[in-house]
């Protein structure tokens, strides 16, 4: 019978090289149901009890924990200081015209390319509120 147990070691060490080549995070519990089966298969309980236990354990694993871990797991979206000048208000350097490319805006310090949101011609001097960045270029809508 301990044979049986190398061949539940086999299908763990087979789970877990596929998990190291996704992120699905589906794998790694069929590695922890082959380990309960094995451990099982080195106690001597019947080939019936390993397979049962090795759906079991896998199934409630994948089932509960799974979700807790892609949501711990999960990459989540890196601010950066730009991100902090979105809603802020500022006066316009330069007539912003999407047309013709020009728009300058000073925030925090730092000038920007400055676009009309609404591709509508911003004179100089208005005063705009930021509505989103791209890149270097700040998205202004007149206040």
């Amino acid at each position: 019978m301990e044979y049986i147990a190398f061949g539940w070691f086999g299908l763990m060490v087979l789970f877990l090289i596929f998990e190291s080549s996704t992120v699905s995070l589906i794998s790694v519990w069929f590695a922890a149901g082959s380990l309960a089966a094995m451990i099982a298969a080195l106690l001597g309980a019947q080939i019936w009890l390993q397979a049962v236990l090795f759906v079991l354990v896998s199934c409630i694993l994948l089932g509960c924990l799974r979700p807790f871990a892609r949501r711990l797991l999960k990459p989540g979206i890196v601010k950066t200081n730009a991100d902090a000048l979105v809603g802020t208000t500022g006066y316009l350097l330069e007539e912003a015209d999407n047309l013709r490319g020009t728009g300058r805006i000073k925030l925090g310090g730092v000038e920007w390319t400055a676009r009309s949101a609404t591709d509508g011609v911003i004179p100089m001097g208005s005063l705009v509120k930021v509505e989103r960045i791209e890149g270097v270029k700040v998205f202004v809508r007149e206040v």
